[in-house]
C-alpha cells in the first residue's frame, strides 16, 4: 500500500486496492463466516461502548457490516440488530450462512429504513473509503438514530506519530493523479475534522478513544529491523506474545494509534433534519 500526504486537507491517503464492491467480495470469499461470527460473540470493542450509552432490546444499525461479526456480537447480547453492506455476494453468503441475522444489502449513503428508525448506529472502518467525502453517509445516520441515540464510530486517523511524520516531508506529496484516484483505498483523517462535521450536523462528542496502537506505530515506523519485530509480535498467536502486543498498544495508541473511536449524541429536537 503506498501512502501520500494530502497537505491541503491535512489527511494521508492510501492508494493500493479500490475498495470496491469486487475487491470486498474477494477479500471476503475464503472466510468461513459461521467459524469467525461465533468466535466474536464477546466483542470487547463493540460491546463496552454500546453497553454503556444503550440498554439492552434497543435497534443497533452497522452500517458496513462486512461479515457481520459485529451484527452477531450485538445480536447475541441482547440487541435488536440490524446490518446493511453493499458488497451484494457476501450479503447473500451472510444470509445463508446466519439466517438468524437481519443483514441486508444497502448503500450507506441512501439507506432504506424510516426517520429515527435506531437507537444506535454502528459504522467501523467505512467513512475513509469514500473518495468524495462522507457528508451523505453522515446525513443518514442523523436521519435514522432518534433524538437522543448515538453514533459510534471508528476511521483512520492522523495520530500524532504522522502528523509528525508529514511535518517533516516523509511522505510523497498527494497530487490527484486520475491513475491514482482510480486505485484509492482510504483516507486517514484529521480527528477534528471529522469531529466538527458532527458537531455541525446538532451531534455532541461524549467519548473519544485512540485506537490501535500497535499497529498504528509498526506500519509508520521506518526502521526495517525493529518493524520486522513488531510485525511478527503483531501476527503472533500465542499468549505471552499477545498480552505483550496488549499493552504495547494501550502504551501506543495515544502517540501512534491507527485509529479513533468516537462516540456521538444525536442532540437534534425532531425527526427533521433540515
Amino acid at each position: 500500500m503506498e501512502k501520500y500526504f494530502d497537505i491541503l486537507n491535512n489527511r494521508l491517503v492510501f492508494i493500493g486496492n479500490k475498495a470496491s464492491e469486487t475487491f470486498w467480495n474477494s477479500h471476503w470469499e475464503k472466510q468461513d463466516i459461521r467459524q469467525l461470527v461465533k468466535s466474536a460473540v464477546f466483542n470487547r470493542l463493540i460491546l463496552g461502548p454500546t453497553r454503556k450509552y444503550l440498554p439492552q432490546g434497543g435497534k443497533i444499525l452497522e452500517g458496513g457490516c462486512g461479515l457481520c461479526q459485529n451484527v452477531y456480537s450485538l445480536h447475541k447480547n441482547g440487541y435488536d440488530t440490524y446490518g446493511v453492506d453493499y458488497a451484494m455476494e457476501t450479503v447473500r453468503r451472510v444470509n445463508e450462512a446466519m439466517p438468524e441475522l437481519k443483514v441486508f444489502r444497502g448503500d450507506v449513503r441512501h439507506l432504506d429504513f424510516d426517520d429515527d428508525y435506531f437507537e444506535g448506529y454502528w459504522s467501523l472502518g467505512v467513512i475513509e473509503h469514500f473518495y468524495l467525502g462522507y457528508d451523505d453517509i453522515l446525513k443518514e445516520m442523523s436521519r435514522v438514530t432518534k433524538a437522543g441515540g448515538y453514533v459510534f464510530l471508528t476511521f483512520p486517523c492522523m495520530s500524532r506519530f504522522r502528523q509528525t511524520k508529514a511535518g517533516q516531508s516523509k511522505y510523497r506529496p498527494w497530487s490527484a493523479d486520475h491513475a491514482l484516484i482510480e486505485n484509492f483505498y482510504q483516507f486517514a483523517l484529521p480527528v477534528k475534522e471529522v469531529v466538527a462535521k458532527f458537531l455541525n450536523m446538532r451531534f455532541s462528542l461524549v467519548q473519544s478513544l485512540p485506537l490501535g496502537g500497535l499497529k498504528g506505530f509498526k506500519d509508520e515506523i521506518e526502521y526495517a529491523p525493529l518493524n520486522k519485530v513488531l510485525q511478527t509480535l503483531y501476527d503472533s498467536t500465542s499468549f505471552p506474545f499477545k498480552a505483550l502486543a496488549w499493552g504495547l498498544d494501550r502504551v501506543l495508541a495515544p502517540y501512534a494509534g491507527h485509529s479513533r473511536l468516537l462516540v456521538f449524541k444525536n442532540m437534534k429536537s425532531n425527526s427533521s433534519n433540515g
